[in-house]
């Protein structure tokens, strides 16, 4: 079965993208529009106490009269996080982001952050996963000479 080890170990971007809940919101979004991602973790004193999303941004920010350049994120972040470990499966990742309606997951061993899992890199590895079987089910097929 497919842990979130395999994935992170498969990523090509291990860095993990943070601003400190002091911040403004422009300051989020200009971390997040740089490094081409939909979430930051946000920090305090070096400890993550929250994520700050895309969708924060939607529901929390302008449409609400909350200008990007004078809001700090600890005012619009998400404080309540949803994580998982390195042993979790992409099965049980996909049921929390199905449950908990987030995009994003960040990976937590030891109380300490090992990497974030997007909900691209949960479908790729699914995907993945999926033409693995099904090469696996023609090879088999051809292999034992059926016929179709």
């Amino acid at each position: 079965m497919a842990t979130v080890r395999k994935l992170l170990e498969s990523k090509e971007l291990t860095k993990n993208y943070s601003v400190e809940a002091s911040q403004t919101v422009l300051e989020a979004l200009k971390v997040m529009a740089d490094a081409q991602i939909g979430a930051v973790l946000v920090t305090e004193n070096g400890k993550i106490v929250g994520i700050y999303t895309e969708r924060d941004y939607l529901y929390k920010g302008e449409a609400q009269g909350r200008a990007a350049k004078t809001t700090c994120i600890k005012d619009v972040m998400t404080p309540q996080m949803v994580t998982v470990t390195k042993n979790t499966t992409i099965e049980q990742c996909m049921a929390l982001m199905n449950q908990y309606k987030v995009r994003h997951l960040p990976v937590v061993e030891h109380d300490q952050l090992a990497g974030l899992v997007s909900m691209r890199d949960v479908m790729l590895a699914v995907l993945e996963i999926k033409e693995n079987e099904i090469r696996g089910l023609e090879n088999y097929i051809m292999g034992s000479g059926f016929q179709s």
